[in-house]
């Protein structure tokens, strides 16, 4: 893993409400994690997902598609990396999460359309600030 291969990284830690009776992080979670990530990566931006609901504009998850590697304990730090690329009017985030030595854990394809005053629109209203950060993997 080189984190300057992506757009944005955060670290998270694993807390002990997320583990499941097998002693790892429940599949679920990761869906989670990944949020948080984006959520964070749009606060660093400078468009936090309050700013673009308060406009009118909420991007929601149209697609998941995540392959679980290597699974997380109770305790473990992650570090949860994006880039994000457009196919038309979908905004497609590559998020991966790996351990700190490097082991990939999770591999995943999220695929965001954007409502505009609840209908789907074109997602043209967030390439201002989306578009400096697009990726064309």
């Amino acid at each position: 893993m080189n984190q300057s291969d992506y757009t944005f990284s955060t670290e998270i830690k694993v807390r002990d409400y997320e583990i499941d009776v097998q002693g790892i992080v429940n599949n679920a979670r990761y869906l989670h994690y990944l949020e948080h990530t984006r959520h964070e990566f749009c606060d660093s931006i400078g468009y936090s997902f309050r700013e673009m609901h308060e406009r009118g504009y909420d991007p929601v998850l149209s697609r998941a598609e995540i392959d679980y590697l290597t699974p997380l304990t109770m305790g473990e730090t992650m570090i949860s990396c994006l880039n994000i690329s457009r196919r038309g009017p979908r905004y497609v985030f590559q998020q991966d999460i790996y351990k700190p030595d490097g082991t990939p854990v999770v591999k995943a394809f999220m695929t965001i359309v954007v409502l505009h005053q609840g209908r789907v629109s074109r997602g043209d209203e967030l390439q201002e600030a989306f578009g400096p950060y697009l990726t064309h993997r």
